[in-house]
């Protein structure tokens, strides 16, 4: 009697554990820096960075690098002066969606459920895997393993019930290892974890926190709701009160839509004249809608990006009654949002355009045409697309930017 109720126990705790959310988080180690090191042998066991060009901002940097201080997004000026002996090698943004590619199509060897995160990592719930695979930490060295032997590079592994604990376990498991969070261990992992740990939290966001006086994760744990959401707004407040408790209900969803497209430009030299800056807003421009509208999608928000020389960072956004999908429609609103600042001669480094709050335009309204002008615009735009198609990107530009790249191009 006895052995058949422990017999039942058994297989209710074996059902239970194969049932239980299984989250895995993997990110290649300093991917790109990786790539360039499996492609280039010479690159092993030296420090790497990469990123190009006097004005550009640190896109990798490999760990021999970041132990000399070196970081992502870290303007390469001061790059090279915390690793003058480092090798600086420039972006391969081909090369390294090829490697993408190929590890995604190892992580869905092991799941359909995959949610790729950028290029160098994803979230994938193997929950429904085990019983073909094993556990998540079985599953997890296997696909290290695959990527590894077949990519050349490494990567590091998260594993626990939700998605915000696997993303923070593989943080700490880096560089090339692996950290399992099980369910009944959660706050014991969470709680003394600095508040700048947590998903979402930049560094506005924990000066407010520190100035309330909250360190921890278990600090914001043990503050009241309504405390965090007077200090923080509503959206903020409930969303790390419930982080900080280990709750997070977000599922992996697949082929995520774009939430946003855009496109940045650091200048080799500070700009401070309008017409210059403007005409750099009209191919950041340019560079978005075109993507746009090579994925169907049209545009509710538009949103501008500046850089001052002390690399203060503003945006500025406005959301349109109608979605846009057009060069000039979108720039009559990017000249308006720069022009609201009111800048008198401030040196700026680099700008940037974001399209945002997309959609496939499906059932959605289109912008009217009120007269010849707009129309004759959006016929040039389906003209433009049409010769970039046959004839490749930059073959038809805005007249102004044709007219500044023949300046460009004359001889001194």
């Amino acid at each position: 009697m006895r052995s058949g109720v422990i017999s039942t126990l058994v297989s209710e705790q074996l059902v239970s554990e194969m049932n239980e959310l299984t989250i895995l988080h993997v990110d290649m180690d300093a991917f790109y820096a990786s790539v360039a090191e499996r492609d280039d042998p010479t690159l092993k066991g030296k420090a790497v960075v990469v990123g190009m060009g006097a004005r550009g901002v640190v896109s990798s940097a490999n760990y021999a690098a970041r132990k000399l201080g070196v970081r992502s997004a870290m303007p390469l000026g001061q790059a090279r002066r915390l690793a003058p002996h480092a090798i600086f090698v420039p972006v391969n943004m081909e090369r390294n969606a090829e490697v993408s590619r190929h590890v995604m199509e190892i992580f869905q060897a092991f799941t359909p459920l995959v949610e790729p995160i950028s290029l160098d990592e994803a979230f994938l719930d193997v929950t429904g895997s085990k019983r073909l695979h094993g556990s998540g930490r079985e599953i997890g060295a296997k696909i290290r393993a695959r990527v590894e032997s077949e990519e050349g590079i490494t990567c590091s592994v998260g594993i626990a019930s939700s998605k915000f604990i696997a993303k923070l376990a593989s943080t700490y498991a880096k560089p090339n290892g692996m950290l399992e969070i099980h369910p009944d261990r959660i706050l014991e992992f969470l709680h003394p974890l600095p508040v700048g740990a947590m998903w979402g939290v930049g560094p506005k966001t924990n000066e407010e926190l520190q100035k309330i006086g909250l360190r921890t994760i278990g600090d914001i744990a043990k503050t009241p709701r309504q405390t965090l959401i007077r200090a923080l707004g509503q959206s903020a407040g409930e969303t790390l009160y419930e982080l900080a408790w280990g709750r997070d209900y977000r599922s992996v969803t697949l082929d995520e839509p774009d939430k946003s497209i855009g496109a940045e430009e650091t200048f080799l030299i500070d700009l401070d004249n309008h017409d210059e800056i403007l005409r750099e807003l009209l191919h950041m421009v340019e560079k978005s809608t075109h993507r746009l509208r090579e994925r169907g999608l049209v545009s509710k928000t538009i949103a501008i990006k500046i850089r001052f020389a002390d690399f203060t960072t503003i945006s500025r956004s406005k959301t349109v009654p109608l979605p846009l999908s057009g060069v000039q429609e979108c720039y009559e609103v990017v000249r308006t949002l720069y022009r609201a600042l009111g800048l008198d001669r401030a040196r700026i480094r680099l700008v940037g355009v974001s399209l945002e709050n997309l959609s496939d335009g499906t059932g959605a309204p289109q912008q009217l045409l009120l007269g010849e002008r707009e129309k004759g615009w959006r016929e040039a735009t389906v003209a433009m697309d049409a010769a970039i198609a046959r004839f490749g990107q930059g073959s038809v530009r805005p007249a102004r930017l044709v007219e500044i790249s023949e300046a460009d191009d004359s001889p001194e």
